[in-house]
């Protein structure tokens, strides 16, 4: 936590003069910056300010944590995206836990609403992409949902507790079952894409966007899965949940095509292990999401949780100070299949990872 704070510190610096959010490394090794219009990482950074701020009760994490999420607060209107979760939750949400600011609440209601917009009752989902135009287009889908979709879910979840209204939860419920129904196969591995038909909610196609092949398991894909149905055990205590996530956990931490350090290949099916990418933000999200897990399970994930931090904090996965434009890990993939960001530090890497170190101070020590 401490290298961690020293390379977050001169990231800042670099945020400052620019007035923006770090999201990754060109290939050229400079900075890449969140698209100020809408970028579905531009919670992260604040989101890692905010875990800081929690770490150090420092005040000058707090008034920068704030300065960045300010500059994205009117994309709580967005209706266009189901990231709202990912973007608002990991900021305000962090935020609020933290300080209970009412402003907060009332940010991470707007953005539940916007969110809630996107639900199809026939399909029993909310919509991940819309279809009408971008590489999405091109796909002959109608109604994608993405396993990463699970991680929005938190925000609704929140908003239930924090209004009182069901509304938000139910149709969080109602997306978790439709994803255990339609998402997973026998070995509890998951694909990437279920497309529906919005009429009927009939299954038209199970297929992959950023994985390997179809059939194959997405890495950080799994970790999402892991890292969702831990979070509506801890809302909901239905114990489908709590079997999934532990089913979850058991086949990426039994899979043979996972190295001994814990940092799994972008795809546990790509065809050229073990000379493919790693990514060090599935291990991130799944280390966060074991810690959590480990909580409401007899079965102790202790040592592979610890594992898992040794590889991540070691010289082969953490930068060194004042290198990889201050992003804490390296050796992350965002889409092999789109050419685009491979072997490169990612802001939500780092912030599972300082959300795991926090979470483990806060349970272990």
């Amino acid at each position: 936590m401490k290298k961690a704070e020293q390379q977050l510190s001169l990231q800042v610096l670099q945020a400052d003069k620019e007035n923006r959010i770090p999201r990754t490394v060109t290939e050229n090794g400079d900075m890449y910056w969140a698209n100020s219009k809408f970028d579905w990482t531009e919670g992260f950074f604040p989101g890692s300010c905010w875990y800081m701020y929690e770490y150090t009760n420092n005040e000058d994490w707090k008034v920068t944590a704030e300065k960045y999420q300010a500059l994205f607060e009117s994309h709580k209107y967005i209706t266009t995206n189901h990231d709202l979760g990912f973007v608002f939750n990991c900021s305000f949400g962090n935020g609020y836990r933290i300080t209970e600011d009412e402003v907060f609440k009332q940010v991470l209601i707007e953005a539940a609403n916007s969110l809630s917009t996107r639900f199809n009752s026939s399909v029993g989902c909310l919509k991940s992409w819309d279809v009408n135009g971008g590489w999405q287009s091109k796909r002959n889908w109608k109604f994608p949902v993405i396993i990463d979709n699970m991680m929005n879910l938190e925000l609704l979840f929140l908003v239930s507790e924090i209004t009182g209204n069901p509304k938000y939860k139910k149709i969080a419920i109602a997306h978790a079952n439709t994803t255990l129904a339609n998402h997973f196969r026998e070995n509890n591995s998951s694909y990437h894409v279920v497309d529906y038909d919005p009429e009927t909610g009939q299954v038209r196609s199970k297929q992959t966007a950023q994985g390997f092949a179809d059939g194959s398991s997405w890495a950080r894909g799994q970790a999402w899965g892991l890292y969702g149905y831990t979070v509506c055990y801890r809302y909901t205590k239905d114990k489908a949940y709590l079997e999934q996530a532990q089913k979850i956990a058991k086949y990426i931490l039994h899979n043979n095509a996972i190295p001994k350090d814990g940092i799994p290949f972008w795809d546990y099916d790509a065809d050229n292990i073990p000379n493919e990418p790693r990514d060090v933000s599935a291990a991130a999200i799944t280390l966060s999401a074991l810690i959590e897990l480990d909580e409401y399970t007899s079965q102790s994930y202790l040592s592979t949780i610890n594992n898992l931090i040794k590889s991540l904090a070691s010289n082969d996965y953490t930068a060194p100070i004042d290198e990889n434009q201050n992003f804490i890990l390296m050796h992350s993939v965002g889409s092999i299949p789109h050419n685009n960001e491979i072997d490169v530090p990612l802001n939500y890497a780092d912030y599972y990872y300082l959300e795991a170190l926090v979470r483990y101070q806060n349970r272990y020590w």
